[in-house]
């Protein structure tokens, strides 16, 4: 089942990004994109809880600073880079790029909690390395550079949130990581989004939906609703879900599928293509990534499940 949601999350991210990237040249910023990501997930988590498990809204002052770290840290930063570099970049390569943060998953997993992490674990950030060096052509120069430094720290940010994260779910219920997590985020980008300069009318509008289907166009609200429950709820419980059946390392083996299909999406929606060499960069990277995460061997320790405190502490 931890594989299952793993890769139903990966599908719905990676499906996401074509959306957003619709979303944000209609007119919404990146920022405002995010406070209406993170507020949708909370208010639907919330109600949810509500009916079904009200002691998730207890919490001790420790857990409550652990989730504010990870609303922050794990979520909120996470998803204005992303859509800053998807409205920049290619969708496919932003989550590429984006995705280097399964490597640091290993490297963390052997320097800062000393789990045994095998050899090939040097073999496969060479290979990430070069792949990504390829998808890029780095000597053309073809990629817009602050689109890819935004895509570097959504891969940071993205660490943070699968680290963190494998943790806390093991703490206490996956839908209450999320709304905490997400209510933490939805405050911090309702204090700084800028939401109240969006223009009402925007919200009223049609938009085109780009690309191969640039001739079909929709109510905003359409886009911005498939971004709030199908894009942002949906997706992260299923992955929060996966964090509690899997490993950081086996549900990173399954997320990282998330880039092959945004470059499916985006190449039937959006018409963005890659050339055969990158096609090849593509494939190195995600040999990469799997062998990366195949070579952490180490179990989270029981007693780290039980308090979910550990990565916080030792992280921020």
């Amino acid at each position: 089942m931890g594989y299952l949601y793993a890769l139903a999350a990966a599908l719905l991210f990676g499906m996401n990004g074509s959306v957003t990237k619709v979303i944000v040249e209609a007119g919404i910023t990146p920022a405002q994109l995010t406070f209406w990501r993170v507020a949708s997930v909370t208010v639907i988590a919330g109600a949810i809880l509500l009916v079904t498990n009200r002691r998730a809204f207890r919490i001790t002052a420790r857990q409550l600073a652990v989730m504010a770290a990870l609303g922050i840290f794990g979520v909120a930063l996470l998803q204005w880079t992303y859509a800053v570099a998807v409205s920049l970049l290619p969708v496919g390569i932003a989550l590429l790029l984006e995705y280097l943060a399964v490597l640091a998953v290993a490297v963390i997993a052997r320097v800062v909690f000393k789990e045994r992490v095998k050899p090939r674990i040097w073999a496969a950030i060479a290979l990430v390395l070069i792949g990504l060096a390829v998808v890029a052509q780095i000597g053309q120069s073809t990629l817009n550079v602050v689109g890819v430094l935004f895509a570097l720290a959504a891969a940071a940010t993205l660490t943070v949130y699968f680290v963190v994260g494998e943790r806390q779910v093991g703490a206490t219920s996956p839908l209450a990581v999320g709304f905490w997590s997400m209510g933490f985020a939805a405050v911090f980008w309702g204090v700084l989004s800028g939401w109240w300069d969006v223009d009402p009318a925007l919200l009223g509008s049609t938009v085109s939906l780009d690309g191969n289907l640039d001739g079909v166009s929709v109510p905003l609200a359409i886009p911005l609703l498939w971004n709030a429950v199908l894009g942002s709820f949906a997706p992260f419980l299923l992955s929060l879900l996966a964090l509690k059946h899997l490993t950081a390392t086996a549900a990173g083996i399954t997320a990282s599928s998330e880039v092959l299909f945004a470059f499916g999406v985006a190449w039937l929606w959006l018409g963005e293509t890659l050339t055969v060499v990158q096609l090849l960069g593509v494939a190195l990277v995600t040999v990469g990534i799997v062998l990366a995460q195949t070579a952490r061997a180490g179990k989270v320790l029981d007693a780290d499940l039980a308090t979910g405190t550990l990565a916080a502490e030792k992280l921020f």
